[in-house]
């Protein structure tokens, strides 16, 4: 279905599907550093058939793209998640599913509709496919074979959980949890190392929004509730389902990791919006947060239906918030002017104080994809970046350590990049301290790989 519904932008160009399950030992031009070892795994939408009526990038099939790494070489491989929306898809031959709940087809009703499109990651001995509306979907970490849900998360479960680097436990939340879709229901989870479901207690947001991701420290835990507001009621009137309301303002709960859900804090701040943080640490009695912020959410419409005047773009932003101030209010101040996304670091300091940045950028403010990618020295306030050719785009960068015991920041940085001349993909390979060198080895995909969303490492 390649190319098809070209008036829709997510389904044309290289945001359009792929419909093969592909394998391929890939050519390197470069040398693969040989202490590389391992596998990159990387999550994103891919409608299986054209989508009934209208559609939105988030809402495609999960696939997932893995290039597995040892001595020098790359192997790739790429497989749908065998969600039950795929199973009851595929037997059907045609979608069933539609974003606009009136134009669902009948015989969905009732079905499990979840997508597992977002992200992936490694924990407790499992690979897991997430997305925010449902509980992991478990992977084979090496045929990529879908295993089925994880029953013990009770159901939805963030799609950006936090792995704590001095417990191992993954740190997570859920949203719109209970039995209405878009309630103001949440839930605050914890997962030992070994993969054990801990905790799951719930909680009442100020309203209902899009919660994609949220930030934890050492012995804090941040729920951002910003104004991106989900509606029943508004979809069932033909209205979008997700839209912003900046009259509803911006919360942010803050609890301590071992507190219950009744003590949380809420601090209050102008409308804005965060798909993603780069990380948060504490110092004394005070919490900071850095964020790719955004002035108004992208993507979305307005309550209303229409388009935001305005195509905005998320710049490092600093979150401070003052706990032994009586305040509901925080501090927000610019880091860096370069617009970007995907924001990632070394995380074996999650949680933590830190000093390494690095994220996806655009030079050019009209354009659909990253055209660079970044690194940012927080303690020097310096920013260099890899400027890709014209036509070229990159995804989510992601940090791999030279070494245990490395320090940080020492390491790579592996990225999917798309070559738009060649309509082909690449792995790439790049030192994570001299991003601007641009990439050490590259390992060419002979086809492409769509725009997707967030991917993680797995050492071997």
């Amino acid at each position: 279905m390649d190319g098809t519904q070209t008036q829709n932008p997510y389904l044309s160009g290289n945001f359009a599907p792929v419909a093969d399950e592909s394998e391929f030992e890939l050519k390197v031009q470069g040398e693969i550093p040989a202490g590389l070892a391992g596998a990159f795994y990387r999550n994103g939408p891919n409608p299986q058939f054209p989508p009934r009526g209208q559609h939105h990038w988030f809402f495609g099939d999960g696939m997932v793209h893995a290039v597995f790494v040892e001595d020098g070489k790359a192997h790739y491989r790429n497989r749908y998640a065998r969600t039950p929306k795929w199973v009851a898809e595929h037997r059907a031959g045609r979608a069933l599913f539609s974003i606009d709940p009136r134009e669902t087809d009948p015989e969905a009703a009732g079905l499990d509709g979840g997508v597992a499109n977002t992200n992936i990651v490694w924990h407790g001995g499992k690979l897991l496919a997430l997305e925010e509306g449902h509980a992991p979907l478990e992977l084979d970490p090496l045929t990529l074979e879908t295993r089925g849900y994880v029953d013990a998360y009770r159901g939805r479960t963030t799609a950006h959980p936090k792995m704590d680097p001095e417990t191992g436990e993954m740190v997570w939340f859920g949203y719109s949890v209970g039995s209405m879709p878009f309630s103001t229901g949440m839930s605050y989870g914890v997962t030992a190392a070994d993969g054990t479901v801990t905790r799951r207690d719930d909680f009442q947001a100020p309203y209902s929004s899009m919660v994609h991701d949220f930030l934890v420290t050492r012995s804090h835990v941040l729920f951002p509730i910003l104004p991106l507001t989900g509606s029943l009621e508004r979809a069932m009137r033909g209205g979008p389902a997700f839209a912003w309301e900046p009259e509803k303002g911006s919360f942010v709960g803050v609890m301590k990791r071992d507190a219950s859900v009744d003590s949380i804090r809420w601090f209050q701040t102008d409308p804005c919006y965060v798909f993603h943080p780069m990380n948060a640490w504490e110092e004394g009695s005070r919490i900071v947060a850095d964020v790719m912020e955004y002035p108004v959410a992208p993507l979305f419409p307005l309550a209303d239906g229409r388009s935001p005047t305005e195509r905005p773009h998320a710049r490092l932003t600093r979150w401070t918030f003052d706990l032994s101030d009586s305040s509901d209010s925080f501090r927000r101040e610019p880091i860096d002017d370069l617009a970007g996304e995907f924001p990632r670091f070394d995380e074996r300091h999650a949680g933590l104080a830190y000093r390494h940045g690095w994220f996806a950028a655009t030079r050019n403010p009209g354009s659909m994809g990253f055209d660079s990618l970044a690194h940012i020295d927080l303690a020097s306030g310096t920013r260099k970046a890899w400027e890709l050719p014209s036509g070229d785009f990159t995804g989510e960068p992601v940090f791999v350590p030279r070494k245990a015991g490395a320090a940080e920041g020492d390491g790579w940085l592996v990225a999917l990049v798309y070559r738009g001349s060649d309509d082909q993909s690449d792995f790439v390979v790049l030192d994570a301290q001299d991003v601007a060198a641009g990439p050490i080895a590259s390992a060419r995909i002979p086809r492409r790989v769509p725009f997707g969303f967030h991917g993680n490492w797995r050492p071997a």
